[in-house]
């Protein structure tokens, strides 16, 4: 048996196993509002020891999910946030009100690297959150990602297309003003928050960016680290501090 992570979010469901206290090769899974992807159960081993689990995805989803493992591992835990957890101090005032995906993703990039961080998460929404360099979160914010600004804009007026363009400073066509419009107005909140956080701390923060719409603001972002399983990174750190974790 071994231990594994499952992290639900809003689109994907994502599994790995952990060895020795590191994320093993993480698979993904698509699914609906309502019902989770075919395929994910077959990966997983007869037996589990431990389940870490972390979900943000609809309620419907995260019970469909403990219906399979709680037969099937020894242990199954849910990783609530907590004020302290993993290195790092969360900076909200409710500290159960952050989401759990945030968090874990703080703990993994606070994990990998030194002095102060700012992880940016490129999914449903764009979320950014400051780590200075002794692990206290100072606080984060959230928008839309360049995905979800596309669909906003082509639910409103069906002949923006949902897809296509070049990340270009100004577009030619329409399709590349709307990647240039859409990824840029992401890229221009990451700039204006490294660019508050240096002054804050007076040095600028590495940037860690993951997340499925990762690869759409990394060739702007020079010097940036892309480190896709951030979130598995985080419960692979829990996994080894058991106390961290609600």
């Amino acid at each position: 048996m071994s231990d594994w992570a499952f992290d639900l979010g809003n689109t994907r469901l994502k599994l790995a196993p952990l060895r020795h206290g590191s994320a093993g090769e993480v698979a993904a899974f698509p699914h609906g509002e309502h019902v989770l992807g075919a395929g994910w159960m077959a990966a997983l081993p007869p037996r589990i020891d431990v389940a870490w689990v972390a979900s943000v995805g609809p309620a419907a989803l995260r019970a469909a999910l403990l219906q399979v493992l709680v037969p099937r591992a020894a242990r199954v835990v849910e990783v609530r946030v907590a004020r302290e957890m993993g290195g790092v101090r969360i900076g909200y005032d409710d500290p159960a009100r952050l989401g759990v995906d945030r968090a874990l993703a703080m703990i993994g990039a606070r994990a990998q690297v030194a002095g102060g961080v700012l992880v940016v998460g490129v999914g449903t929404a764009l979320t950014i959150d400051l780590v200075d360099a002794e692990g206290v979160h100072l606080g984060g914010c959230i928008a839309p990602s360049p995905t979800l600004m596309r669909e906003a804009l082509h639910a409103r007026a069906s002949q923006l297309p949902l897809e296509g363009g070049a990340l270009v400073q100004f577009g030619t066509g329409t399709e590349d003003a709307l990647a240039a419009g859409c990824a840029g107005a992401a890229l221009g909140l990451v700039e204006r928050s490294r660019d508050a956080a240096a002054r804050l701390a007076g040095a600028p923060p590495a940037i860690v960016v993951h997340g499925g719409g990762a690869g759409m603001l990394l060739a702007a972002l020079p010097g940036a680290l892309h480190r896709p399983s951030l979130v598995m990174d985080g419960l692979a750190r829990l996994s080894r501090q058991p106390a961290g974790a609600g």
